[in-house]
C-alpha cells in the first residue's frame, strides 16, 4: 500500500500543458506573461482589484506590514492558533506580536478578546499598528464581528487567508476582507505553485509599491540603482503557469475536500468524545484540512494514540497547530487568554484531506481510526 499524505499536491494534464507553454515561450526567469495573467485571474477570483504574485505567503505578510508602516516597537495583534509565519513576519519589521486566543465556534480569532484588547490599548493610548486575522484550516474568521471593531478604532486588517482560498463568509470570498490580504500556494495548499503566494488589495498604490519592494527595489534607471532596501520576493513565470492551471479547478478541489470532511463527519459521528472542527455560521469552509478533537475521557483513546496508529499504517496525520504563545521563540510575548487554543492543540488532530484522496484511501484511514476505538 502507498503512503497516504496529509495534503499532497494534486496535478494533472492541464498543469503540464501550461508549464510547457511557459517553457516553450522561453520565459523562464522571474516575471512574464503567466505572472501577469495569474495576478489578474486570482484578483478576480477573490474579488479585489489588484494582486502581486510572490515567492511565498510569508513574503506577502512581510510586505503587507511594511506597506502599513509597521516599525520597531509597534504591536501587531495575531491569533495564537496559527502557523508560525503569521507571527514571524511581525518580527521581520521589528514589531512585537500580541497573541489572542481563538473562539471555540470557529477556531479563529476571538472577537470578544479582540474588543478587550483594543479597549485596553485605547486606554493606554497605544493601539496596535495592525491586526492579522487567520482563516484557519480553510475557514474564514468571524468578520461580521471583527471588521466593525477595527473600523471603530481605525486599525487596519491584514487577512492571512493562506489556508482558505475558495472559502466564503456571508457570501464574500476568503481574502476579500483585509485592507491587505495574503494567500499561499505552498505544495500542501488547495492550489499550489510548488512554492508561492499572493498579496492582494483594492489599493493600487500599495500593490505597485509591493511589486517594487519585491523586485529588489530597483529604481527606474538604465543601470542597477537602489535608493531603498528591497527583497527578492517575486514569483517565477513557470510557477505562475502552474498556479493558473490549478486555479481553473478550484471549485472541484473545494468540493473534494468538503466531501472528505463529510465522510469523516458521518462515520465518526457516533464516537463519543470525537468532534470535528465546526463550520462557522454564515460561512462555507473549504476544509483544507479536516481536523478533529479527541477527548480521551470520553473517547477512550487520545489524539496521540490515533496519530501513531495511523503512522504505523503509513498514513500521515498531524496535531493541530501548536499555539504561538507556547512556542519557545515567542515565550516573552504577551497573550490574552489562550486556554481554548491550548485545548485544541492537546486534543486536535488533522486527518488526510487532499483533493486527490480516493474512496479507498478514505476507507483505509477510517479503518485504522476505528480499529483504535476501544471495544
Amino acid at each position: 500500500m502507498t503512503r497516504i499524505y496529509l495534503s499532497p499536491p494534486h496535478v494533472g494534464p492541464a498543469e503540464r500543458e501550461l508549464l510547457l507553454e511557459a517553457f516553450d515561450s522561453n520565459w523562464i526567469a522571474p516575471l512574464g506573461p503567466q505572472v501577469d495573467a495569474f495576478e489578474r485571474e486570482l484578483a478576480q477570483e477573490v474579488g479585489l482589484a489588484h494582486a502581486a504574485a510572490l515567492a511565498s505567503g510569508t513574503a506577502g505578510l512581510h510586505l503587507a506590514l511594511l506597506l502599513l508602516g509597521v516599525e520597531p516597537g509597534d504591536e501587531v495583534v495575531v491569533p495564537t492558533l496559527t502557523f508560525a509565519a503569521s507571527a514571524n513576519a511581525v518580527t521581520y519589521v521589528g514589531a512585537r506580536p500580541v497573541f489572542l486566543d481563538c473562539e471555540a465556534a470557529s477556531w479563529n480569532l476571538d472577537p470578544e478578546l479582540l474588543e478587550e484588547e483594543l479597549e485596553d490599548a485605547a486606554r493606554r493610548g497605544r493601539l496596535p499598528k495592525a491586526v492579522i486575522s487567520v482563516d484557519l484550516y480553510g475557514q474564514c474568521a468571524d468578520y461580521g464581528r471583527i471588521l466593525p471593531l477595527l473600523e471603530r478604532y481605525q486599525v487596519p486588517l491584514i487577512e492571512d487567508a493562506a489556508e482558505a482560498l475558495g472559502a466564503r463568509y456571508q457570501g464574500r470570498p476568503a481574502g476579500s476582507f483585509g485592507a491587505l490580504s495574503v494567500l499561499s500556494f505552498n505544495g500542501n495548499k488547495i492550489i499550489t505553485t510548488s512554492g508561492g503566494g499572493m498579496l492582494l488589495s483594492d489599493c493600487r498604490d500599495w500593490i505597485d509599491r509591493a511589486r517594487f519592494l519585491a523586485t529588489q527595489a530597483r529604481d527606474p534607471a538604465p543601470h542597477y540603482q537602489h535608493s531603498e532596501i528591497g527583497y527578492n520576493y517575486r514569483l517565477s513565470n513557470l510557477l505562475a503557469a502552474l498556479g493558473r492551471a490549478q486555479l481553473r479547478s478550484l471549485a472541484e478541489r473545494v468540493a473534494a475536500r468538503r466531501a472528505n470532511n463529510a465522510f469523516y463527519r458521518h462515520h465518526l459521528a457516533g464516537w463519543p468524545g470525537v468532534e470535528l472542527m465546526p463550520e462557522i455560521a454564515g460561512g462555507v469552509s473549504t476544509f483544507w484540512l479536516t481536523a478533529i478533537t479527541v477527548d480521551p475521557a470520553l473517547a477512550g483513546v487520545d489524539r496521540e494514540a490515533l496519530r501513531l496508529a495511523l503512522a504505523k499504517e503509513d498514513i500521515e496525520a498531524r496535531p493541530v497547530w501548536k499555539p504561538m504563545h507556547l512556542q519557545p521563540v515567542f515565550s516573552a510575548c504577551r497573550c490574552r487568554r489562550g486556554e481554548v487554543a491550548q485545548r485544541l492543540f492537546h486534543h486536535g488532530l488533522c486527518l488526510p484531506s487532499g483533493s486527490s484522496l480516493t474512496d479507498l484511501d478514505r476507507e483505509r484511514v477510517l479503518s485504522v481510526l476505528l480499529s483504535a476505538k476501544p471495544k
